[in-house]
């Protein structure tokens, strides 16, 4: 399948971004199908955000083409921004804003034309009626992590970009995040979620694993283990990257 095939919600080959001289990111291909979550993996610093930051038109790559929702990734970033929904590793509303102020204030920037609508829709999506006064800097780990994707849902997006959304919460609070990520999937929803827990990584219908700039492996949980002769998930990234450290070396 090409790079441009318009059936994937992602499709991307040769992606490149460096900084200073370094890749960051080196030559990746990537490739999702609509209505499926990717967990994407690697460690810190291998070169995630910046790739998620180039999909969703925030940053332009060095190198590369390919699609984002059947758009160019670098001539129509501009659109590709309004069909996104991207969830940042930090919290990235405002604290001193109610949970209804913050919804409201994105709506706004979106420019929804039944702004009081969609934001008592994302209220409840997310179980956050109840709270909707409450200050967004006075919210626990979990809540401010609901209140982000429901910021992120607010447009209706047909895919999500989401890195390390789970960092910082309580077991509960990812389970429960999970089950929606899942119910999302399940509307036509495209996910691609950054995560570093073997759990969550085991939720998603395919993953893929980058270190070093580079994708390592792609493919089912089931595959990647037994293309590296691992016993499990986490022991076949460990071989993975000691490989990739042998042939860079």
């Amino acid at each position: 399948m090409s790079a441009g095939d318009g059936s994937a919600a992602i499709a991307v080959r040769g992606l490149s971004k460096r900084y200073d001289g370094r890749a960051v990111v080196d030559q990746l291909d990537l490739q999702l199908q609509r209505g499926r979550v990717c967990g994407f993996l690697g460690p810190n610093g291998s070169g995630k955000t910046t790739t998620l930051r180039m999909l969703c038109g925030l940053l332009k790559p060095d190198g590369g083409s390919g699609t984002c929702l059947g758009l160019d990734i670098v001539r129509e970033a501009a659109a590709i921004k309004r069909q996104v929904g991207y969830m940042t590793q930090r919290f990235g509303l405002y604290e001193d804003l109610s949970i209804r102020e913050n919804l409201d204030f994105i709506a706004r920037l979106f420019e929804l034309p039944k702004r009081r609508a969609e934001v008592d829709g994302a209220l409840e999506r997310l179980g956050l009626t109840a709270r909707q006064r409450q200050l967004a800097g006075q919210l626990s780990g979990g809540w401010k992590q609901r209140l982000a994707l429901a910021a992120c849902l607010i447009h209706r997006p047909s895919l999500l970009l989401l890195d390390e959304p789970t960092a910082g919460v309580d077991p509960k609070a990812r389970r429960d995040f999970w089950d929606e990520i899942h119910r999302l999937a399940a509307e036509g929803i495209t996910v691609l979620v950054s995560t570093h827990y073997m759990d969550e990584a085991l939720r998603c219908d395919q993953l893929c694993y980058i270190a070093f700039g580079r994708v390592l492996a792609e493919g089912t949980a089931s595959q990647i283990v037994a293309a590296a002769g691992a016993t499990d998930l986490e022991d076949a990234f460990v071989r993975l990257v000691d490989n990739a450290q042998d042939n860079f070396a």
